[in-house]
C-alpha cells in the first residue's frame, strides 16, 4: 500500500529519476522523455513515466529533506519494485574552487541524519553510493564529454544555521558540497536491497557567494538529467 504515490505497480518502471523539485520532474519528462504520462500528484509530489531510447523509465519528486526522500525511496521499492533509484538534485559546493554548473557524482555521503543514527544503535553507517551505476554514469559522462567531479558530499536536515564555521572540518576533509537527500537514498538503496546513486549539479558556492536562479535549478541542468537518463 502506498499513502503518498496514486499509482498502480505497473505504471512505474524499474528505475526511477528522484529530482526533489516535482517541477523539475515535469521539464524532465516533458523534454526528455517519449509519451510520458503523469502517474502521481499526490501533495503535488509530480510523477511521470515515459520511454527513453526505447527504454521505460519514471521521474518522481522527492520533496527536500531526508525525511521527505526516505517516503518516496520506502514506497518506491517496497510498493512497486523499483530496483534503481538515481537522485538528480542540486547542491551547494563548499570547495571554494568549484563552479556553477558542476556536475558531481556522490560517491558517498557524509551526513547528519537522525534516522540512520537511528538504524544503526548510534554507531556511524558509510553511506555509499552502488559502484556499478557510478562506474557506468562516469563512463556515460566520459562518452558525452561532460566533466564530473567524484567525491564526498555532506547531507544535512538543517538549511539554515548560525554557526559560521560550520562547514570547516567538512572542506578540511575535502567533502565537496553540501545538498539534503543523498545519505539517507543510499542507507535506504542499501536497506532494501536496491542500487542508488545521486548526479548533483552544483547550484550555488556556500564558500563564494555565487549562485543560480530558482529557473536556473529547475530548468538548466541537463548534464546531470542526460547522464541519469542513459543509466536508465
Amino acid at each position: 500500500m502506498s499513502f503518498h504515490i496514486g499509482a498502480k505497480k505497473s505504471q512505474i518502471a524499474k528505475t526511477v529519476l528522484l529530482p526533489g523539485d516535482p517541477l523539475r520532474a515535469k521539464f524532465m519528462a516533458e523534454n526528455f522523455l517519449k509519451n510520458p504520462k503523469c502517474y502521481n500528484n499526490v501533495r503535488g509530489m509530480l510523477g511521470f513515466t515515459g520511454t527513453y531510447k526505447g527504454k521505460k523509465v519514471s521521474v518522481q519528486g522527492s520533496g527536500m529533506g531526508m525525511g521527505s526522500l526516505s517516503i518516496y525511496v520506502n514506497e518506491l521499492i517496497s510498493g512497486f519494485g523499483v530496483k534503481n533509484v538515481i537522485r538528480v538534485g542540486t547542491c551547494g559546493a563548499i570547495q571554494k574552487n568549484l563552479k556553477i554548473g558542476q556536475v558531481i557524482l556522490a560517491t558517498s555521503a557524509s551526513g547528519d541524519s537522525g534516522a540512520n543514527r537511528y538504524y544503526f544503535e548510534g554507531l556511524d553507517y558509510a553511506a555509499a553510493a552502488d559502484f556499478d551505476l557510478l562506474l557506468e554514469a562516469y563512463n556515460i559522462a566520459k562518452k558525452k564529454k561532460i566533466k564530473t567531479l567524484q567525491g564526498n558530499i555532506f547531507s544535512t536536515n538543517t538549511f539554515y544555521d548560525d554557526n559560521p564555521n560550520r562547514w570547516d572540518k567538512w572542506i578540511k576533509h575535502n567533502v565537496l558540497a553540501v545538498e539534503m537527500e543523498s545519505q539517507m537514498l543510499y542507507t535506504l538503496a542499501a536497506r532494501l536491497n536496491a542500487r542508488g546513486l545521486s548526479i548533483l549539479t552544483v547550484s550555488d558556492n556556500i564558500i563564494t557567494g555565487k549562485a543560480s536562479s530558482s529557473e536556473d535549478r529547475e530548468k538548466s541542468y541537463t548534464d546531470m538529467m542526460k547522464i541519469a537518463l542513459e543509466l536508465a
